[in-house]
């Protein structure tokens, strides 16, 4: 029984077969570059606006899935990111560096709602326009409402600190000069921290200068220190703070450690220039008690500051005009429950815990109706929860030599700070199902 020899292709097929193959591999890889190279800059947009790392790996994420990548591995740092994707047999690893980062709401809103919309297929121009578009996207308020948003911070925060009329007028005249000195100086690419410290120094200088010159006319604003700190509010790295902590929290940890440096800095820098002016003014170590007045206006007013306050940070943090509404309902509530429980007799490290508790459980059931990232509907108003007196204190006994009472008053300060972090995360443990399980 015979059988027929098989043919091996030829020398000439063989090389037109490897030569095909070269090249659909080639366009595989080309057409994969373009497609990581889309979501590399979606996720750089993105970290740029101020969201937590872990938050922009997800949305990266289901931006790739949505454009038919198989796999993806991304690594981010504060600065900078490294991304491998994988589809079929054509593997890509890109870096991309993220710039300057800020806090823009608006745009978190915008890019997470993108990323929930893609879906499967669609194509990568489709894609790259919405981002365009989207960064593209002016700030939603004036110079000028933002410089008038952060007066209304420090005026707030001032009155749930003590202060009265005329304080809170001098503390959000000083805060609003404050934060347009700082806008002038970052549109000119100013080293931040070295702004930060000398815009601690204008508007708690400022406050100092206003107190002096009013003083002659028996207005006591030179001996309130509730409008001297709370010019300064706007300063607080609130954002970056508590995006550092989440990252934390889910393993994100070089992102993480990199944020809360950074924050750390911008805080040592405010801390910096606001030290030197409470040592020249001479300012006392105490904070006022609230003026008298009775158990229903008291409630009434410290909920319209908690609110105007957040609403303050809403505008200063570009959030959009549907979210400052919900975000001034959850700081009243979440506030008025901390400072109720407080007077009621519980601790303030608890009652900060329920009151930012109560903040994250409400702003985790409108974020998705909104189109707002969940982080953008909770900082404003925890923000207003910050302990002032206790920074104060802490502060101005350290210039007075008075080490232990201010170590005093920075752990417990600090212990207040740990409780507010930890109402957000508990919020995070309760309603989202994916913070119980390790990834």
């Amino acid at each position: 029984m015979s059988s027929s020899p098989t043919e091996s292709p030829s020398p000439k097929s063989r090389v037109t077969e490897d030569h095909d193959t070269y090249h659909r591999d080639d366009d595989a890889a080309d057409a994969l570059t373009d497609v990581l190279n889309c979501v590399l800059r979606f996720g750089a947009s993105m970290l740029r606006a101020g969201t937590a790392a872990f938050r922009v790996r997800e949305a990266m994420g289901a931006i790739a899935r949505a454009l038919r990548v198989e796999a993806i591995a991304v690594h981010i740092t504060l600065d900078g990111m490294t991304a491998t994707a994988r589809r079929g047999t054509a593997h890509v690893t890109l870096a991309n560096e993220i710039g300057s980062l800020g806090v823009n709401a608006w745009r978190i809103g915008e890019l997470e709602r993108l990323a929930r919309s893609a879906e499967t297929g669609v194509s990568l121009r489709s894609v790259a326009a919405e981002i365009d578009a989207i960064e593209a996207e002016c700030l939603l308020r004036s110079s000028s409402q933002v410089v008038a948003g952060v007066g209304a911070i420090s005026g707030a925060f001032s009155y749930l600190n003590g202060g009265g009329p005329y304080v809170i007028l001098a503390s959000a005249i000083c805060g609003a000069l404050g934060h347009a000195v700082r806008m002038t100086l970052l549109r000119r690419r100013l080293n931040q921290y070295a702004v930060t410290a000398l815009c601690a120094v204008v508007a708690s200088g400022a406050y100092c200068l206003m107190a002096s010159a009013t003083s002659g006319a028996g207005l006591p604003v030179l001996h309130n220190a509730a409008g001297f700190v709370s010019s300064v509010l706007f300063l607080v790295p609130g954002f970056p703070m508590v995006a550092a902590l989440l990252d934390l929290m889910q393993h994100q940890t070089l992102a993480g450690i990199s944020r809360i440096t950074n924050g750390a800095m911008l805080l040592a820098a405010a801390t910096a220039g606001f030290s030197l002016i409470a040592a020249v003014a001479g300012l006392p170590a105490q904070m006022p008690s609230a003026p008298p007045l009775g158990e229903v206006a008291i409630l009434l007013l410290r909920a319209l500051a908690s609110a105007v306050g957040a609403c303050g940070f809403a505008i200063l943090f570009n959030s959009s005009s549907r979210a400052l509404w919900a975000i001034a309902g959850f700081a009243a509530i979440g506030n008025e429950l901390r400072l109720a429980l407080h007077d009621a007799g519980v601790s303030l490290t608890f009652a900060a815990f329920i009151g930012a508790l109560t903040v994250g459980l409400l702003a985790s059931q409108v974020r998705r109706r909104l189109h707002e990232s969940r982080i953008a509907l909770t900082v404003p108003g925890i923000i207003m929860m910050l302990p002032g007196r206790d920074a104060f204190q802490a502060v101005v006994s350290f210039c007075q030599g008075d080490a232990l009472a201010g170590l005093r008053s920075a752990v417990f300060g600090g212990f207040v700070v740990g409780a507010l972090a930890a109402g957000l995360v508990a919020a995070h443990f309760v309603t989202e199902r994916d913070w119980l399980v390790e990834p």
